[in-house]
């Protein structure tokens, strides 16, 4: 199994940045993986793919450094212990609210020899069988990391931080400023004050914070302790590389009829 440079490099305090792969063509992670993320989610929330897209996602970076990671469907043994066996070296749990969902994430993911509930019946992730020791490392390998992403999963902060074996709270800003009823208004201060509690909640715990960003906040949030972050997703790197283009062509603009015109005014 390959050994998480991602878990390791978060324990000692440094940031990790990744991407958000929502297109379901081996391509894109293929071609982003030349450039050097530490790893890639495969979203299969509110992405479109399956789990035999996921599994040819993953081999496609095969020869890359950057580790697959992958956001389930939901807080689901079966989901997780899927992800799991077709290549994921940790998952993104989405919607964990309370202590007890918390530690159903952490045994859906660990084997019964960690006090988990995983089945056994590994394939990619253990090389079809050939990776002899895969039993003995994986449970100690995996990244898990759990979504913040509710009003109650704040009020419920330490109680979900004081489980054992989870690496990552993940903060996901869309939702959580719906639940808080300020949605989409990331400088409101109830948002901001309750990012401020995340990170002060899991650093105390020796969690790694992270959030999904954009190109323009990602230092900010950087700054304000956040170290397993984002740069955006596959489909919006495609969007603003194809805006900066179009851009800089003199004598020619999009058609005003196109739904971006918005972005060349």
């Amino acid at each position: 199994m390959r050994r998480n440079f991602v878990k390791r490099k978060l324990k000692e305090g440094k940031t990790s940045v990744g991407t958000w792969i929502e297109i379901g063509h081996p391509d894109i992670p293929d071609i982003l993986g030349n450039l050097g993320f530490d790893w890639f989610v495969f979203d299969t929330e509110h992405g479109p793919h399956s789990i035999e897209t996921v599994q040819h996602l993953i081999q496609a970076i095969g020869w890359s450094p950057t580790l697959p990671l992958v956001r389930v469907a939901w807080n689901d043994m079966v989901l997780i212990k899927r992800a799991l066996d077709v290549g994921a070296c940790g998952v993104i749990i989405p919607w964990v609210n309370t202590r007890k969902e918390a530690e159903n994430a952490v045994k859906y993911c660990h084997y019964p020899q960690s006090g988990g509930l995983r089945g056994c019946g590994p394939r990619k992730s253990s090389n079809y069988g050939f990776d002899r020791e895969y039993f003995e490392v994986v449970d100690e390998e995996l990244l898990i990391g759990i979504q913040i992403e509710t009003e109650t999963a704040l009020n419920n902060l330490e109680d979900i931080f004081s489980v054992e074996g989870i690496d990552v709270a993940y903060v996901g800003p869309a939702d959580l400023s719906m639940s808080l009823g300020i949605f989409g208004q990331f400088n409101h201060p109830r948002f901001t004050k309750a990012l401020e509690t995340v990170v002060e909640e899991a650093k105390a715990a020796g969690i790694a914070p992270g959030i999904h960003c954009s190109a323009e906040n990602i230092n900010q949030y950087i700054e304000k302790g956040f170290r397993f972050n984002s740069l955006s997703s596959d489909d919006d790197l495609l969007i603003r590389g194809a805006v900066n283009a179009i851009k800089g062509i003199k004598g020619w603009k999009p058609l005003d009829s196109t739904p971006a015109a918005y972005l060349f005014k």
